[in-house]
């Protein structure tokens, strides 16, 4: 797919795609999809990616939205967005936010409507908790993080959790394991958590761990509660690629009906001008054809990833490339992309089936 003669690369459209062509191309999934995990803000950012979703066939989206910005949102998508509880991260107080504020805000988020509540638990939540005087504050298995899993549970939430990232940053930004830890350890405190807190966990960014099927293999087996979702689709794309399609097509069958789909696209109104917004993340688009470029390409990478023989270049810059060899790579730099055209009974569960069962899920209060 060679770059249009008269396009300039982006970020999000290295190639120059068309991509509702690309969706016409790509036609209507074997299901309508179910997105488990997004971040739809702003009522004009989520216009478009309702058109986004309406291309690509997407019928619902399960959105970790800030609470404010939820009545705009849900004005603009209906019943197509079930909302997944989230603390408030915009907060000028985070020292509150993520202690009293989020045991506060989740039964008004319940009371909206949301059954999952996440916990972020990225190891850069160090960093974030030093700032504020508890550096594990944000870790799992803290005092306050128990405090909210017990209201959750009390209300019959299901749990959501990012509980790792990349390799790629644990061999440059997580390079002290003094400080953060090292990967594997960050899975320790989930086991045992989801031992104790015996509700459905889905644990994101297929576990924190698509380089290795091997190990989220023995995560699985070990924890029936958890289910994964393929969400961080730069990620997804470079470490899925990688993998012998008869792996990846194994691995999805052993854990058929635990493995959802995801993407985790943010939209934001700041999408949509020069602000660069909250953390600098309105910079990924600045008007209403890079906002559309920016969500659409994540579903067109996906799909194509899982559908289609495609083998070729991702249309997504992935700057992890650059991270780790900056001699090699730069921010435009771009993984392989090799497609592993799943069958329409693989495809049919990953993309509906899984989340419907885990939406159905019973939950008993604690």
């Amino acid at each position: 797919m060679p770059l249009a003669s008269d396009a300039t690369p982006t970020p999000s459209n290295r190639l120059g795609l068309d991509y509702a062509a690309e969706a016409a191309r790509l036609g209507a999934p074997v299901v309508p999809i179910v997105d488990a995990h997004a971040h739809i803000n702003g009522g004009r950012a989520a216009a478009i990616y309702r058109t986004v979703m309406d291309l690509f066939g997407v019928a619902e989206v399960w959105s970790q939205t800030q609470l404010v910005q939820a009545d705009d949102v849900r004005g603009v998508l209906g019943d197509r967005i079930r909302f997944v509880a989230i603390p408030d991260y915009m907060s000028p107080d985070p020292a509150h936010a993520h202690r009293q504020g989020f045991l506060d805000n989740i039964r008004a988020w319940h009371a909206k409507g949301a059954r999952i509540i996440k916990f972020w638990c990225a190891p850069r939540g160090r960093d974030y908790g030093r700032e504020i005087g508890e550096p594990l504050l944000l870790t799992l298995d803290s005092a306050w993080r128990r405090k909210q899993m017990d209201e959750a549970a009390s209300l019959g939430m299901k749990f959501m959790a990012h509980i790792a990232d990349p390799d790629t940053w644990f061999a440059t930004k997580y390079a002290d394991a003094s400080t953060y830890g090292t990967k594997l350890s960050q899975y320790e405190p989930l086991e045992r958590l989801a031992d104790e807190y015996p509700v459905p966990w889905l644990i994101a960014h297929m576990g924190g761990f698509p380089e290795d099927l091997s190990f989220l293999t023995g995560l699985l087996d070990r924890h029936p509660n958890l289910y994964l979702d393929t969400s961080a689709t730069k990620w997804m794309v470079r470490e899925l690629s990688k993998h012998e399609s008869r792996d990846l097509v194994a691995f999805l069958d052993r854990f058929s009906g635990r493995i959802l789909f995801g993407s985790d696209i943010v939209t934001m109104d700041s999408h949509l001008s020069d602000d660069a917004g909250p953390r600098n993340m309105g910079v990924q688009a600045s008007n209403e054809r890079d906002a559309f470029d920016l969500y659409a390409s994540r579903y067109w990478a996906l799909r194509t990833m899982f559908e289609t023989g495609y083998s070729g270049e991702s249309p997504i810059a992935d700057p992890d490339l650059m991270m780790v060899d900056p001699e090699k790579y730069d921010a435009m730099s771009a993984p392989m992309l090799r497609g592993h055209s799943l069958t329409g009974v693989v495809l049919r569960t990953l993309y509906r089936d899984a989340a419907a069962h885990f939406a159905a899920l019973p939950v008993t209060p604690r």
